[in-house]
């Protein structure tokens, strides 16, 4: 879950939604839903906190579009019926009855199996102690929705969450969901069936969410040791601006840390637009001054490369694995990225933006236009053939190699098999096994298809035995058959099978 709201701060809307959870009677769906950055993920972490802080059971799940091909809405009703089942074992019964735990490419039968089914047997327990789910993110369900499978996860989403508001026995349970607004959102959840909580922003925002960011900036103000008068000049010209949106009140925060009176004058001649433009205008103020005019062509080939990255990987990389990018070559050039960003990235090992919002700003035509010396960016082309050619190079190295772990037959029972995996096969090597096949479809490069065969005759079992040591054996065919998406591959694929008998997915 994200951090909760700071003390002190967004107490009227959180007695609102309270209020919505304890009325017994009111819609079971209460949808929370803002612009990006209003604050929706504290929202739903302080929510779920309080809850049980006061013994209220809460199961919480949180969406998260760069972890797209993990946290699935497969994952969430996994999860979700996990934690019914340890809270009734009644539920936990009727979930192994029939064989419900099976798996299933489905997500009907599997909300049917894990979730609708079971439930239905569940016996009268009182309305306000029955727990309270929590979905955070929601329109982050696929990522981007770049591919088909990523669109095909979102709807089967909403298809399974309107039968949560159409089944009767399901109605009694409150969801609780955050979001942007969004058409198809709505559609599922319209007032007829739904509580709707809007977190307003821009010239909508009222004196509640203006006294929040205020306290907010303060606090984070006074830890920058300026005086007093120009602690007050600053909130009365930042509160305005932020029209409710926190993440920009905390991108400005964090941008003014490193030389508070200078950049904040930067601030000020700037424009004052309306609603995302706003944060956007923010944004490039932060790149801009963060780079400066002097960046040079090696330089920009790297943040391009890296940021590129962070956008279209499928899961955030280390370290290790940016260095091999091309244009990076070093860590300085990582360092460069970490200290020009610093206002809108993590500052932990793996490298990934505060916020969403900067995501979207990067793929906007508002970066296209005010940065074009960086628009090589939203080049995803480039990047998914970048991405595509350094999980091959790792593939096809002597990193993936027969019996990954050193396992000896005789002595099988006896080696803690996770901790042989971790040593042995490296997040690289784990991220590659993984992906390769998803960043290979996307790029039209038929010189990667040496490479291809190369893997797919001489290291096609050593491939299977590292996926089945990560717990992912099941993904190898799900992956051959997006390989078949692919012509180039096809071919190849067509040609192994009739040289080595492997069966290829119908």
């Amino acid at each position: 879950m994200h951090k909760p709201c700071m003390e002190g701060t967004r107490n009227t809307i959180i007695q609102e939604i309270e209020n919505c959870i304890q009325n017994i009677y009111g819609h079971n769906i209460i949808w929370i839903r803002g612009s990006p950055g209003v604050g929706k993920s504290a929202l739903a972490a302080s929510i779920s906190s309080r809850l049980e802080e006061r013994g209220r059971r809460v199961i919480s799940f949180r969406f998260d579009r760069t972890e797209s091909t993990t946290i699935t809405t497969s994952a969430l009703w996994r999860v979700v019926a996990s934690d019914l089942a340890q809270l009734y074992p009644s539920f936990g019964q009727q979930l192994v009855k029939g064989d419900r735990v099976h798996s299933t490419s489905s997500i009907d039968r599997l909300f049917n199996s894990l979730i609708e089914t079971p439930l239905s047997f569940l016996g009268d327990i009182p309305l306000e102690e029955l727990p309270v789910i929590v979905i955070d993110a929601l329109d982050e369900c696929g990522g981007f929705r770049y591919d088909s499978s990523a669109w095909e996860d979102y709807e089967g989403l909403l298809r399974t969450l309107k039968r949560w508001a159409q089944a009767d026995h399901l109605k009694k349970f409150k969801l609780v969901i955050t979001s942007r607004l969004e058409n198809r959102i709505a559609q599922i959840f319209p007032v007829s069936i739904s509580t709707h909580v809007d977190i307003p922003s821009g010239s909508a925002v009222g004196d509640n969410a203006s006294d929040d960011i205020r306290v907010f900036l303060l606090s984070r103000l006074i830890a920058m040791d300026v005086d007093e008068a120009w602690i007050s000049k600053t909130l009365d010209y930042l509160v305005p601006r932020a029209a409710g949106i926190f993440i920009w009140a905390i991108t400005a925060a964090d941008f003014l840390r490193m030389n508070p009176k200078v950049r904040f004058s930067m601030l000020e001649l700037k424009d004052n637009p309306e609603g995302l433009e706003n944060l956007y205008s923010l944004y490039t103020t932060v790149i801009t001054t963060s780079f400066g005019p002097g960046l040079s062509e090696k330089e920009i080939k790297a943040v391009t490369s890296v940021v590129g990255a962070m956008i279209f990987a499928k899961q955030p990389l280390d370290d290790d694995a940016l260095i091999m990018l091309p244009g990076v070559e070093s860590r300085e050039m990582l360092r460069l990225v970490r200290r020009t960003l610093v206002s809108v990235i993590d500052t932990g090992p793996i490298l990934h933006f505060h916020h969403h919002s900067f995501e979207d700003f990067l793929l906007s035509s508002s970066f296209r236009k005010d940065l074009p010396l960086l628009s090589a960016v939203q080049d995803r082309g480039r990047h998914e053939h970048q991405l595509a050619v350094l999980c091959l190079r790792t593939m096809v190295s002597p990193e993936l190699h027969f019996n990954m772990c050193n396992l000896k037959s005789s002595s099988i029972m006896n080696i803690d098999i996770p901790t042989s995996v971790k040593s042995a096969i490296s997040p690289l090597l784990s991220y590659s096994s993984r992906f390769w096949i998803d960043h290979v479809v996307h790029t039209e490069c038929e010189r990667l298809m040496e490479a291809v065969r190369f893997l797919m005759y001489e290291k096609l079992l050593f491939w299977m035995e590292a996926m089945s040591l990560l717990g992912k054996a099941y993904e190898v065919s799900v992956a051959l058959e997006k390989a078949l998406t692919w012509p180039a591959m096809k071919v190849c694929l067509q040609s192994i099978s009739c040289d080595t008998g492997l069966m290829l997915p119908a």
